[in-house]
Order: C-alpha cells, then sequence, then structure tokens
C-alpha cells in the first residue's frame, strides 16, 4: 500500500513542496521508503529519527562512497551521529535532485567533502575525499606520491587565493567549470 497524501497531510505536503526541489509524488515516495525504515513502534511516533545504520541500507545510499558523511551533513541531531528525521531525509533527497541548482548542490558537495567541518578543504579533506573515490583496497589505493601530485593538482587548480586550502567559493568557481556535476551529483530513490 502506498502512502497517500492524507497520511502525511496536505498542508504538511504543500510544505515540504515549498521547501524542497521535491514535487508532491517524490515526497509521497520519501515518506513510504522513510516509514518502512521505521520498527513498528516507531511509526506511531512524530519526528522519529533514524540511525545512520538503517538509512545506510537504502539501495541508493549503500554504494555511494560518501554514504556516511551524507547522513551527517543532513542529520540535524545534537549527537553528530548522522541519524535523520524524515525532514532531514526530504533535505538529502531535495538537494541530490534534479531540480536543485548548481549553487544548493555545489554548497551540500562542500560540506559532504569537508571532513573535519572547518569550513575549507585542506590537503586531508582532498586525501580522504581521493580516498573515497579510489577505495581503500590495495589495488586502488594511491602510492603517498601519487597522492601528494593529485593533490599539488587539485590546489593548483582550485586554490585562487594560493592559501593552502580550497573555500567554498573556490569549490563552486571549479564546479562552475565542470557541466557535468549537477547530473551526477544526485540520489534518486
Amino acid at each position: 500500500m502506498g502512502t497517500t497524501a492524507s497520511q502525511l497531510g496536505k498542508e504538511l505536503l504543500s510544505e515540504y513542496q515549498e521547501l524542497t526541489f521535491l514535487t508532491k509524488q517524490e515526497i509521497l515516495l520519501a515518506h513510504k521508503r522513510f516509514s518502512e525504515l521505521l520498527t513498528k513502534d516507531e511509526k506511531d511516533m512524530q519526528n522519529v529519527r533514524v540511525p545512520m545504520e538503517r538509512i545506510l541500507t537504502l539501495p541508493e545510499l549503500k554504494s555511494n562512497p560518501f554514504r556516511k558523511r551524507i547522513c551527517l551533513v543532513f542529520s540535524t541531531s545534537e549527537h553528530k551521529d548522522g541519524s535523520l528525521t524524515f525532514e532531514d531525509f526530504l533535505d538529502l533527497l531535495s538537494a541530490f535532485s534534479d531540480s536543485a541548482t548548481m549553487e544548493i548542490k555545489s554548497h551540500y558537495a562542500f560540506r559532504i567533502f569537508d571532513f573535519d567541518d572547518d569550513g575549507t578543504l585542506d590537503s586531508d579533506d582532498l586525501q580522504q575525499l581521493v580516498n573515497c573515490l579510489t577505495g581503500e583496497t590495495e589495488d586502488t589505493r594511491l602510492t603517498q606520491d601519487e597522492m601528494r601530485q593529485l593533490i599539488a593538482n587539485i590546489l593548483e587548480e582550485s586554490d585562487i587565493d594560493k592559501d593552502g586550502t580550497v573555500n567554498l567559493s573556490e569549490f563552486q568557481h571549479v564546479i562552475s567549470r565542470s557541466p557535468d556535476f549537477v547530473s551526477s551529483f544526485k540520489i534518486v530513490l
């Protein structure tokens, strides 16, 4: 049985549509998928928080190399545990939707890649980013020299003020030159 507009409430549904880049159908599907992650007891509770481990069972996130960072960035939990409420989940889907703007997508991509949450991408963040993309196995991991060279190249390309880090506006400048970024930065249920 699918989620109906009445289960979510028509007013809430309209509000979610106004606050996100999602259509009514996408919001209802998101609600259905989120509800499937809830235990029987949680289904009757308001503003339930689903633990990150359960969120990561969604096939759309399971294979994403940044799945844990995505949960941490979109979680409003004061425990910084990556757990998501339904509204957090909608924010995540909205930012990754086809309708989200380049500015929104690049803002969240930057936050996801900023592993230490200090507002800049430094060489440690870039190294973690590359490791996420290449995988952590012996066969795929870059050598220290390759990693150093790659990070030097990234900074050479992106670090406009030459302070050794990439800030949000420098990151957005780089992204603006990458035509496939918007279409590849997405999660669709």
